[in-house]
């Protein structure tokens, strides 16, 4: 097994295989990413190689959540490349101050290379959707997004938080189906949404904006199933 794994967007995949410089590394594309998680996590390589045109989407940051959750990746690198420019590595340790700690690379051509520090973690609320009081539910309860099985993780009278495993994209119009009798039936849109890898399972975790709900109909739900 090597000791480092490189994932990159499919169209550099190609260029990167030719850089002798990573000719012992193991490559995926970026739709290869939970392949690569697995094998991440059962092989433990020592360096992450993340392409930044993937490390800036929401997959990409989804992964470098995964993996530093892990107790058992805690020594393994995640670092981002670029190609292009001269080589240059940054430790992994930053000095206060904003500035990495530590010289700068060759100048020979080659590939950039630079530790990633963690992004933040998801909120279970975001702005742009929590207008009234949000309540968490027992686990187990599902809706129906544009027919399809979401779970709910928290409601309010004019909004909710879901987890799918159907994408969701923000801006996204759709229709929200609670079970009731009779269900309650609303149009609603998708306020906000991430891509998240628990356990190498993709989902995908949304903020939903709730149109024309009845308060007392929701309420009604809600002081059923709260937590």
């Amino acid at each position: 097994m090597s000791a480092t794994v490189l994932i990159a967007a499919a169209e550099h995949i190609a260029s990167l295989k030719e850089r002798e410089e990573l000719v012992d590394t193991v490559m995926f594309s970026d739709v290869e990413a939970l392949k690569a998680l697995d094998l991440i996590t059962r092989q433990r390589p020592k360096v992450v190689l993340l392409d930044r045109l993937f490390a800036d989407t929401s997959r990409g940051t989804a992964l470098i959540n995964r993996i530093k959750a892990d107790p058992s990746l805690v020594n393994c690198e995640i670092r981002i490349v670029e190609g292009d420019r001269s080589y240059s590595q940054v430790p992994l340790h930053r000095a206060e101050g904003g500035g990495p700690t530590g010289g700068s690379g060759s100048g020979a051509a080659g590939l950039v290379v630079e530790d990633m520090p963690s992004p933040p973690s998801t909120a279970l609320d975001q702005i742009g959707t929590r207008n009234a009081p949000r309540f968490k539910v027992v686990d187990g309860i599902e809706v129906e997004i544009d027919g399809n099985p979401a779970t709910l993780v928290n409601l309010s009278v004019s909004g909710a938080q879901v987890i799918s495993p159907t994408i969701l994209k923000p801006n996204q119009r759709v229709r929200f189906i609670m079970s009731t009798k009779p269900p309650i039936r609303l149009k609603a849109a998708v306020a906000w949404a991430s891509f998240e890898i628990p356990k190498g399972s993709a989902r995908y975790r949304a903020g939903i904006q709730l149109f024309g709900a009845d308060p007392a109909a929701m309420m009604k739900f809600i002081d059923r199933h709260k937590e």
